[in-house]
């Protein structure tokens, strides 16, 4: 029975001094109310009477700042315009060199080029070879009014020994070289103008036919 008493004394003045720091307590939190603060009293008597659990405590998260990153641009490269580009070469030259002027005969008024020269204006020829005299000079006649030989430079065209004209009445002919179409040297008359051919001697008109050649130059000067 002691014992039993005992147990219910402690028990009773356990409640008792709960009871008396209840009331300590809402005094204080009515006190705090009135003066919007919380005395050391009531913070007391709420941590006494709230329950003591570790695992609901929240620990303060370390704050963390992420550093800024400035992402600088790369320089841009410089570009240089390239020049333009050069003008093509001219094209080579195609044009021929003209070749030097023939040099003139000694003796003759033709060039030093001339197989055979004839003088119009003086009613002379000669046989040349190299621009030198080898057969000359020797008289001629040559075309008359209407028939006119003409000057220039030509070449031997072909040769006829016993030629007889087809234009007038088969007139002899004889020791024919043409270099122009249908005049010719040939052996003729000295005192009467021919048809436009150059007349020789039967002797001079012998030596030009043996001598002139198919592609030499004859040269007929006014």
């Amino acid at each position: 029975m002691e014992h039993a008493r005992g147990l219910a004394v402690r028990v009773i003045y356990k409640a008792a001094v709960a009871l008396t720091a209840v009331a300590i307590g809402a005094s204080a939190f009515a006190a705090d109310q009135e003066i919007g603060t919380t005395s050391p009293a009531a913070a007391a008597a709420e941590r006494a009477l709230a329950p003591s659990d570790p695992t609901t405590s929240t620990a303060p998260r370390p704050t963390t700042t992420q550093p800024t990153t400035t992402t600088a641009l790369a320089p841009q490269p410089r570009i240089t315009p390239l020049p333009p580009p050069p003008p093509p070469p001219p094209p080579p030259t195609t044009t021929k060199p003209k070749p030097p002027a023939p040099k003139p005969s000694v003796g003759t008024p033709c060039n030093s080029t001339a197989r055979a020269c004839v003088d119009l204006s003086a009613n002379l020829s000669w046989l040349l070879q190299g621009g030198q005299v080898i057969y000359g000079p020797v008289p001629i006649t040559h075309g008359r009014p209407g028939w006119p030989t003409p000057a220039g430079t030509f070449r031997v065209q072909w040769k006829d020994i016993d030629h007889k004209s087809s234009l007038f009445d088969d007139a002899p002919m004889p020791y024919s070289v043409f270099f122009n179409g249908g005049i010719a040297f040939h052996a003729g008359s000295l005192t009467v103008q021919s048809h436009g051919c150059i007349h020789l001697s039967t002797t001079a008109a012998r030596t030009y036919y043996n001598t002139l050649q198919v592609g030499n130059i004859v040269q007929v000067v006014p």
